[in-house]
């Protein structure tokens, strides 16, 4: 189990992503943008790098939904290798069964 700080740190961080998201993806196409001129992008390219640090995408962390676990994370069902063999066993994830050959 993943210490509660953490998780809750990045729970931080997802929301700030969602709330950042609009305004970083209109400065992106400005900086990308080929019609723009030199001063324009370099106007955006700093009011990007004043947008919060957490409120980058990349700084976000697959972890399990119930332990938070950061290693092992299957992205389909959105746990950890262990949680979801547990649950995989308890019949709680629909379509998944045991393998045999």
């Amino acid at each position: 189990m993943a210490k509660t700080s953490v998780v809750l740190r990045q729970k931080k961080r997802e929301k700030m992503v969602a709330q950042y998201a609009d305004r970083r993806r209109a400065l992106k196409e400005i900086i990308s943008s080929p019609s723009t001129s030199l001063e324009e992008k370099l106007e955006a390219s700093a009011k990007l790098a004043r947008l919060p640090r957490d409120s980058s995408r990349s700084r976000l962390k697959n972890r399990c939904a119930v332990t938070g676990r950061p290693h092992a994370y299957y992205r389909r069902f959105g746990v950890s290798r262990l949680v979801f063999r547990r649950l995989a066993h308890k019949g709680e994830l629909p379509g998944v069964r045991k393998s045999s050959w």
